[in-house]
């Protein structure tokens, strides 16, 4: 059989299950996400430490039957659940382990060894705080109130959605439950101001604050974008809650139901909670009492930054700031306006199943993520365009460390500014090394809040320019949880994005067989056409590494074979080394 017909494992059953017309039944078929063979030879836990670590990454991951052997990235561990999973083991171990030494070994037998080599350290839950008038807010709040402030009839950091509901809907029902989900968490009817000089968080009573679904009408379905575009508007931060509701009604037992949250009280995760427990509430199950809200984490995270290791990490920032900080200086279409303007477009795309494989198994064998490896290639792509080797990227993450932050709605995410060098002369392998060492250290310093890197590098404030960097990669690793209301059908509306907060975002999602990208760029700078070569470029160097991994940079050449073949030979030089006086005319 050719490779990609070889079966990945093999599950034994009794009986192949029939439909009533003796065909197979392909639904009641076993869920084989649990059943997860990754290759190595199941061993099973040996001592009381390698039982509970099995019982906390099946918990994580949602896989049964996890041996000691089982690599924690190729069960489908990323990122974001490895912060969990970590979080989990020291509540259980009070043991920390870092990140780098998860991504480094990957398996329970080593990590096992590893927290019975290591000194305790005291797990310490988040407690709740006394009630009062009103809060410090956290530093991801402060610095999206500073930025909302900067510009206030801003939609920048709106985060609108949008759902299709097919069935009989319970309107009594749908605002019973908004209002269960506002009472229940505390950031749904939280309001902010400022108080001699800093900024504060009110938790607003839930009888004081004015809720109701929005009844939109409209004539024909022509009118239904027009519709949602007017229902997104700005905030007024000093009035809970952050949150606005809407239905549109097509037919007697179609809607959309549209949503506007501001970012200051939510992030990516806080609306996969949210999804989760709309579904629950709707469909009649109990919530169990919030442990903590939002305003705990806030107080507790305001007296984290006052002890020794937050002392540490700021170092680490700073030496890495260290020195004249690069300006991205891209080539762009059209003249850099003035004042940062956020209007923006997108541009979905696709990585192959080729590809997909050539790029995990070098993730593999370099013993780093795809995160890792995605972003290398956005670096080397930066640095082919605009002829710099000093390239800073932002990336966000998820900031929930803490394993009592899994079920809060809140503001969590910080920015991690990635700052590394590109020497022409090394293999992709030894960049792919020097960017996986960057990431680490970041993930390790996490704690250290961006905006607090901006004020103590007194770095001068270009109105046009984001603050240290003006790119953003993201890699998408929340499970999304599908919405489920009893007796109805949902799909999610597509709304389309017109914001861009960066000159260009690229965000991935890891499928099984692909990955799947999409651009998000700004139209003030950039057109259409040149951003489709600008993915293009990107499939270029993703199939180079592919090809060969060792490959130096010098040699990864942004355009394909066949367009190299069309470019004069005087100029094939000035465009591997770089195409910053080049532009995309080719």
């Amino acid at each position: 059989l050719p490779e990609y017909m070889i079966p990945s494992y093999f599950m034994k059953l009794e009986n192949m299950p029939l439909n009533s017309n003796g065909k197979l039944d392909r639904k009641s078929l076993p869920n084989v996400e649990e059943n997860i063979i990754t290759g190595s030879v199941y061993e099973a836990p040996r001592n009381e430490t390698e039982e509970a670590l099995v019982k906390i990454w099946e918990e994580v991951l949602a896989v049964k039957n996890i041996g000691i052997n089982d690599n924690f990235f190729e069960l489908g561990g990323h990122s974001l659940n490895a912060t969990i999973l970590i979080g989990k083991i020291h509540k259980e171990f009070n043991v920390e382990v870092p990140l780098r030494e998860l991504v480094t070994s990957g398996t329970i037998k080593i990590i096992s060894q590893y927290i019975m080599s290591k000194e305790r350290s005291v797990f310490e839950s988040i407690e709740k705080v006394v009630e009062k008038e009103y809060y410090l807010a956290s530093s991801a709040q402060r610095r999206i109130y500073m930025l909302q402030e900067f510009d206030k009839k801003s939609t920048a950091y709106n985060i609108p959605g949008a759902i299709e509901i097919e069935g009989k809907l319970d309107r009594e029902k749908l605002d019973r439950t908004f209002l269960k989900l506002i009472e229940r968490h505390e950031t749904l009817r939280t309001s902010f101001k400022t108080i001699n000089g800093n900024i504060i968080q009110k938790v607003n009573k839930i009888q004081s604050v004015e809720f109701k679904i929005e009844e939109i009408e409209v004539k024909d379905e022509a009118e239904i974008k027009e519709k949602i575009s007017n229902f997104i508007k700005f905030f007024d931060l000093s009035k809970a809650p952050l949150l606005r509701v809407g239905l549109i009604k097509l037919e007697e037992e179609k809607h959309i139901l549209v949503f506007d949250m501001h970012h200051i009280i939510s992030d990516g995760t806080s609306m996969g909670i949210l999804t989760r427990e709309f579904g629950e509430i709707y469909g009649g199950k109990e919530q169990g009492e919030l442990k903590i809200q939002y305003k705990d984490y806030s107080e507790w995270q305001n007296k984290m930054q006052q002890r020794e290791g937050f002392k540490k990490q700021e170092e680490y920032w700073l030496k890495e700031f260290e020195g004249e900080i690069p300006v991205l200086n891209m080539p762009t279409d059209y003249t850099r306006p003035l004042v940062q303007d956020f209007e923006g477009d997108s541009i979905d795309f696709t990585i192959g199943k080729k590809e997909t494989k050539g790029l995990k198994e070098i993730a593999r064998e370099t013993e780093s993520t795809m995160y890792m490896v995605l972003l290398s290639v956005f670096k080397i792509l930066l640095s082919k365009c605009s002829g710099q080797e000093d390239i800073i990227v932002g990336t966000p993450i998820a900031g929930r460390q803490h394993v009592d932050l899994q079920n809060v709605i809140g503001m969590f995410v910080n920015t991690l500014a990635i700052r590394s060098n590109i020497n022409l002369e090394d293999s992709y392998e030894e960049y792919l090394n020097i960017i996986k060492e960057k990431s680490l250290n970041a993930y390790e310093n996490q704690d250290y809040q961006f905006e607090d890197i901006v004020e103590k590098l007194n770095v001068r404030r270009d109105v046009s320019r984001n603050p240290l960097f003006d790119v953003m990669f993201i890699m998408q690793n929340m499970e999304m949880n599908l919405l489920e209301l009893e007796g109805l059908k949902i799909k999610p509306y597509n709304l389309h994005n017109n914001v861009s907060k960066f000159d260009i975002t690229i965000t991935a999602i890891e499928g099984e067989n692909d990955i799947y990208l999409n651009l998000e760029y700004s139209t003030k700078l950039y057109r259409k056409e040149t951003i489709n070569k600008i993915i293009k470029y990107f499939k270029n160097i993703v199939y180079s590494i592919c090809k060969n991994k060792y490959i130096k940079l010098k040699d990864i050449s942004i355009l394909s074979e066949n367009e190299f073949k069309v470019v004069d030979d005087n100029i094939k030089q000035q465009i591997d080394n770089s195409i910053h006086d080049f532009e995309f005319n080719f």
